[in-house]
């Protein structure tokens, strides 16, 4: 297998630069796995709440790379 050759130029000038947008998604996703693993030892409740919480933040965060990415223009590679 060969591998990919890096790109040698310079994108052109101009080119709009593709940044997600903000989003409290990743705060709530880390607040999540955190308050899972406070659960550890000190009861089902919080595991299982953070869990859920980390899950469903997962979730979204997923959807909403996906969402960004199918907004790419066609010419662009990914």
């Amino acid at each position: 297998m060969t591998e990919p050759v890096p790109q040698t130029e310079a994108p052109p000038a101009g080119e709009e630069l593709h940044l997600p947008g903000p989003s409290i998604v990743p705060l709530l996703n880390a607040v999540g796995i955190s308050v899972a693993i406070i659960g550890l030892t000190t009861g089902r409740v919080l595991i299982v709440g953070g869990l859920l919480l980390f899950l469903i933040t997962t979730a979204i965060w997923i959807r909403d790379a996906i969402r960004d990415i199918d907004e790419l223009p066609a010419e662009h590679s990914h």
